[in-house]
């Protein structure tokens, strides 16, 4: 495995870089799950202030950032029923490059770090039940992640799979 990425939290999300791996992200979500069922956040509501956005950068000789590898945002959800209070990921996507570097698991787990100093209890998400979500569905389970019940702003879908784990 090559160097870690260099981790850095972005509230911008203009750099073309970025736009174009959101915007590929919803392609893909869109191309394989029916509308009602997408739930990809598009750049203006990554931008919300309730949604810590992560971007993962490759490291040049300098430790200087360089090309992209990957995003993953965090958001804090309203849940009255979770003490310590309740965190969703969403928009984890790597690049092309980035497969089997460990990025994936380098975002998750800061991400995670993020939730614990937000003073989060448990973080959720919501993944698609297609074949096309089967090894996005294996990751989450390596890192902790179990099936549950749909959660803030979630409906039962037959296309959605919910998974949870305590921060």
């Amino acid at each position: 495995m090559s160097a870690p990425p260099l981790l850095t939290i972005d509230r911008d999300l203009t750099d073309p870089d970025v736009v174009a791996l959101l915007a590929s992200h919803l392609a893909d979500m869109r191309a394989v799950s029916p509308p009602e069922s997408v739930h990809a956040l598009d750049l203006d509501a990554l931008r919300a202030d309730d949604i810590t956005f992560l971007v993962a950068r490759d490291a040049d000789h300098d430790g200087a950032a360089g090309a992209l590898l990957g995003v993953g945002a965090l958001k804090v959800l309203d849940d009255p029923d979770e003490p310590g209070g309740h965190g969703e990921v969403k928009s984890m996507r790597t690049t092309h490059a980035a497969v089997r570097r460990g990025v994936a698991t380098a975002v998750l787990l800061r991400l995670l770090e993020v939730a614990r100093e937000q003073g989060l209890g448990r973080v959720s998400l919501e993944t698609g039940a297609e074949p096309f979500f089967e090894p996005a569905r294996r990751f989450y389970a390596r890192h902790g992640f179990t099936p549950c019940p749909p959660f803030v702003g979630y409906a039962a879908d037959p296309n959605s799979v919910f998974l949870s784990r305590a921060v």
